[in-house]
């Protein structure tokens, strides 16, 4: 089974970099769509058939896939303004983190 999850898993960042060489639109489409998401929904389920985790973890993602949006917003604007790639990278990702951060703090009041 792990087998399987690691070459689906690879499959889908091999098609969404080689899509990039050709469309940039297709290979950012493939990177949007909730497709991790949607497949260790569907391992979980197919593992456990626990409905209340797979409730909860979903209903947790939808709260920290608003936190990572700003990563794709702050991103660009740093590469564009000069900043190098991974600089670029790691600013974003910290405050990514930071911003996941505060949403579990969050999701543990409510």
């Amino acid at each position: 089974m792990y087998a399987v999850k690691t070459l689906l898993s690879a499959l889908i960042i091999l098609l969404a970099t080689e899509l990039s060489k050709r469309s940039n639109s297709l290979a950012a489409l493939i990177l949007a769509l909730p497709i991790v998401s949607i497949l260790a929904l569907c391992w979980i389920y197919i593992e456990s058939k626990d409905i209340n985790k797979i409730a909860t973890i979903s209903y947790e993602t939808f709260w920290y896939t608003l936190a990572s949006l700003p990563m794709f917003l702050l991103m660009p604007y740093l590469l564009r303004n000069g900043y190098r790639f991974y600089i670029s990278l790691i600013a974003s990702c910290i405050v990514t983190a930071a911003l996941m951060s505060l949403t579990q703090y969050l999701i543990s009041k409510l």
